[in-house]
């Protein structure tokens, strides 16, 4: 199963404009996705989906492919679509890939062993959708909403996410909080954001109108869910800091020094 990897990468961001090309340790943070995600061993092709001309000159200036795309679109699903039909448009052999593999523009310290997980997902031939998921370890995540929780069968199938605690524990008072000593017996997962699709999946997927889950909760992959898509998922033993603000960018730096 031939797979690639497409990165959705724009320029406007409420909380940080231009992130994707700020420096981090002498390269604009979108070659460190680039880089890390181009190591994967179980891809083919690796491409940067963006709306914007200065950061497709960027990923063109350090060796990478790029893609332009509208600027209309509201997620990062919809802009990978649009470059999969343009990159192959371009082959010669029309079909680049079955699996499409969407990694966060804003992940620099993204593992390429990430990219190989959710690609070796696939390899069930019942799901239509490949995710990662990490135990919970710090008791303030489990009631931070923007820390997206995920609950999944027997199998490793999602079952559902979202911003509250799933599990919910109905003999816990979540209100004072939950003590680190009572985790383990938790036992509950976040979602780590990177993603495998189908070709097939990822075309019908971002054909489909918002569905009401996904509205109440502003979480896109219930759409998903909530139209009968398989979604499977590994835990992950590796933890992935997004860069939404000036103070996540220092972070990141601070990691990336003490790792290098």
């Amino acid at each position: 199963m031939p797979a690639i990897v497409i990165i959705p990468c724009r320029y406007a961001s409420t909380r940080f404009p231009g992130k994707p090309l700020q420096s981090l340790l002498g390269k604009p943070l979108i070659q460190h996705v680039y880089e890390r995600a181009g190591n994967a061993k179980k891809i083919n092709g690796i491409f940067v989906a963006t709306d914007d001309q200065e950061i497709f000159e960027a990923v063109k200036g350090f060796g990478g492919q790029a893609v332009m795309t509208s600027a209309a679109h509201k997620s990062g699903t919809d802009r990978i679509t649009e470059a999969l039909l343009k990159i192959e448009k371009t082959d010669e052999n029309a079909k680049v890939a079955d699996i499409i593999v969407n990694v966060q523009g804003d992940e620099p310290m993204i593992m390429p062993e990430m990219v190989d997980d959710v690609v070796e997902l696939m390899n069930d031939i019942r799901a239509s959708i490949g995710t990662l998921a990490r135990k919970i370890d710090k008791s303030d995540d489990i009631t931070d909403p923007n820390v997206v929780k995920v609950v999944f069968d027997k199998d490793s199938f999602a079952l559902y996410f979202s911003r509250s605690p799933i599990p919910f524990h109905r003999d816990i008072s979540w209100r004072d909080g939950v003590k680190l000593s009572n985790l383990s017996k938790f036992n509950m997962f976040k979602h780590v954001g990177i993603y495998a699709y189908r070709r097939e999946s990822l075309l019908k997927f971002t054909s489909l109108p918002n569905s009401p889950l996904e509205e109440a909760e502003k979480l896109e992959q219930l759409r998903a869910l909530e139209n009968s898509f398989k979604i499977k998922v590994k835990i992950t033993p590796y933890e992935s800091i997004g860069v939404d603000t000036p103070e996540d960018l220092e972070r990141v730096k601070k990691c990336l020094s003490i790792s290098s």
